[in-house]
């Protein structure tokens, strides 16, 4: 007779009884990502004139790795004529005032040479042409038009350029893997856990991780350590469900893994109570930038009015304090304008797409006309083909009717419109405040250290200075690498040992692969069984818990102390829960050490918000029981520190200095 079928089978490829593999390296990347393929290329360019040993290790291979994987359409971070001053500015606006200006300012100064950079290497930029007209990048090249010879780009916003995308990052990691050579990456390398020396108190040894693809465990013994593994998506549950639980604004593969495994050794965090909660086309979470800023699209409620304007008074408490200003208003307090149309039954949301061609359409010839519509498509085409797909299934002709809109679940993350992360050094330079500065036992200050000597972070790592988005990420790695090569210098006679054993490495690594082993007999249905849990069912768990306690999508993003505390002692059980996960595969093996990675992520973003008693970013989440904004209390830093020695965390607050003038 036929077996019966187990109601999931195991994907991935098989897991056995791990060999381990140790390395000894200078200075370690761990990511793949934009930040990443910044740091290897700075690190190589410095590191080699020393005779350093570099290795990057990415969970995925590098060119399609990061939040830039699927392709982008416009890069969103590029001054040309406008200042780093200005730059500061305005993330300091949409950011509701509190953040870290130095290293803003610091990513100003330098992102446009990463633009160049990505030129240089075959992105097709757009170019106005001489007739006022966009040139896409094609016509732009045949033209021999180019930014670094200072042709004005085409503008989707006053920060943002437009770009053919689609293999953005491909580009942008070739030029790394270059740099690196292939004897220096190592992919499908998953690290999960950094090792902090034996001997020396709050100093970075290494890390440990394991192979996606072969029964593996690596450890890496280091000198310098970068982590670049991105946000956090999958903490809160998603608007999609059944067929579409997979679908997210951010990428799926970022699992907080950045943050966790810094807090874990002892990196001082900051502002982890922030979350961004991107308004998107509903369903497929297409990008709206392009249509809002360069289809000059507007967004209405059901009846067609324009909601931003009927709910001008809800600014006000916010002009007032100087956090909306002129045509500047803070993402949060659109999201917060929109929320208030759908709690009153004013909604659906729609984005006027058709409103916009039209307009559009009134300057262009029909050559031109097409031209646009195509780009319009390609828009999604080259950054979500997901949208394009959902809107051929609903028969949605964009150019004849709007789009439904709505914020998504939140997600966590420090180089879009977010800044929570990890606390790092500034710029070692006079007009920094010290407060800013980390000072290492040698007594030097290295830009992008965070509070662990020799653990460095750049992009969404970095904390309290968003506005990144793809080309500062690549910038801030560059700094970050250079840093590293300096620290690996200053420190060339160190000899990293650990506390553990490789042996207690490899089985707290494969922990859910004995799990397995030991409790499978318990049960007919490997995913049902008494002596452990799923990766799948812990996910399952953690996104209902945190959506209903710690402000998702089914309570309007909002919370308040007592459901946090509800909240907290579910996750307290998980965490026990934890060390029950179970993996029947590789794949299964890569799924429990992200969710674990999100537990600790989400809980500490819990455990910030429930600190900062005020709704510091509306329109992102709300506290119930502290509404308003306090600035008499709370404006400054809501940071923390995990003892990896007591197992405790401590939450406190740190100042904020303002730098550059209103």
């Amino acid at each position: 007779m036929p077996m019966i079928p187990v109601k999931e089978a195991a994907k991935g490829v098989a897991i056995a009884e791990p060999e381990v593999k140790e390395h000894q390296v200078d200075l370690l990347i761990v990511g793949g990502g934009m930040g990443a393929c910044g740091v290897a290329y700075e690190a190589v360019r410095w590191g080699d004139k020393h005779g350093l040993k570099i290795m990057l290790c990415d969970k995925a291979t590098l060119e399609r790795s990061g939040a830039v994987a699927q392709g982008l359409s416009a890069i969103n971070t590029y001054l040309g004529k406008n200042t780093p001053d200005d730059y500061v500015r305005m993330v300091r606006t949409d950011l509701m005032g509190i953040v870290r200006e130095d290293l803003i300012f610091d990513v100003g100064r330098h992102v446009d040479d990463s633009v160049h950079l990505f030129e240089d290497w075959g992105l097709p930029c757009w170019i106005k042409g001489e007739d006022g007209h966009n040139l896409d990048g094609a016509q732009a090249k045949a033209k021999g038009k180019a930014l670094r010879k200072g042709d004005d780009p085409v503008r989707s916003g006053r920060w943002q350029i437009m770009i053919n995308g689609e293999s953005y990052k491909c580009i942008v990691a070739e030029a790394a893997k270059n740099a690196l050579g292939e004897a220096r990456i190592m992919e499908r390398i998953f690290i999960v856990k950094l090792l902090l020396d034996k001997n020396t108190p709050n100093r970075i040894a290494g890390a440990v991780g394991f192979n996606l693809r072969a029964n593996e465990v690596h450890i890496f013994r280091a000198n310098a350590v970068v982590v670049a593994a991105g946000g956090a998506v999958n903490v809160y549950r998603p608007r999609s469900t059944g067929e579409g639980m997979g679908r997210a604004w951010y990428p799926v593969w970022n699992a907080g893994s950045t943050y966790t495994m810094c807090a874990q050794v002892g990196a001082e965090m900051t502002m982890m109570e922030n979350r961004f909660v991107p308004a998107r086309f509903k369903d497929g979470y297409g990008p709206v930038g392009a249509w809002f800023l360069l289809f000059k699209a507007k967004a209405t409620n059901s009846k067609g009015e324009d909601y931003c304007a009927t709910n001008a008074a809800m600014l006000k408490p916010y002009e007032d304090r100087g956090y909306a200003k002129g045509n500047v208003i803070p993402t949060c307090l659109r999201n917060h304008m929109m929320l208030r149309e759908m709690r009153e039954g004013r909604g659906p949301i729609y984005m006027a797409t058709d409103v916009a061609l039209k307009n559009t359409f009134a300057t262009l010839d029909e050559e031109q006309q097409k031209h646009l519509e195509a780009e319009a498509w390609e828009d999604f085409l080259d950054m979500c083909v997901g949208q394009a797909n959902l809107w051929a299934a609903t028969n949605t002709k964009p150019e004849e009717r709007g789009s439904e809109i709505m914020p998504t679940e939140p997600y966590l993350l420090g180089s879009h419109s977010g800044c929570c992360g990890i606390w790092v050094s500034g710029p070692d330079e006079s007009w920094v405040p010290d407060d800013y500065k980390v000072k290492a036992s040698n007594g030097k200050v290295y830009n992008r250290m965070t509070t662990v000597e020799g653990l460095f972070t750049c992009a969404d790592g970095v904390g309290a200075s968003g506005h990144k988005f793809s080309s500062g990420s690549h910038a801030e790695g560059r700094i970050a690498g250079k840093q590293m090569v300096r620290w690996c210098v200053d420190h060339k006679d160190y000899k990293p040992e650990f506390r553990e054993t490789a042996d207690e490495l490899k089985k707290i690594i494969y922990r859910p692969f004995y799990n397995y082993v030991d409790g499978k007999s318990a049960s007919t249905d490997p995913v049902v069984n008494p002596n452990y849990i799923t990766p799948k069912n812990f996910m399952m768990r953690l996104v209902k818990c945190t959506d209903e306690y710690g402000g998702g999508v089914s309570t309007y993003y909002t919370t308040s102390r007592a459901l946090l505390d509800t909240g907290f002692n579910l996750l307290g059980m998980m965490e026990e829960d934890s060390a029950k996960l179970a993996a029947r595969d590789l794949h299964e093996l890569l799924r429990c050490w992200e969710n674990y990675h999100r537990l600790w992520t989400v809980r500490l973003h819990m455990q910030h918000i429930a600190f900062r008693e005020e709704s510091r970013y509306p329109g992102f989440y709300y506290r119930a029981d502290f509404m308003g904004l306090d600035d008499s209390k709370w404006k400054c830093f809501v940071n923390s520190r995990y003892d990896p020695a007591t197992g405790k965390t401590e939450i406190f607050k740190k100042p904020y200095y303002q730098i550059i003038p209103n």
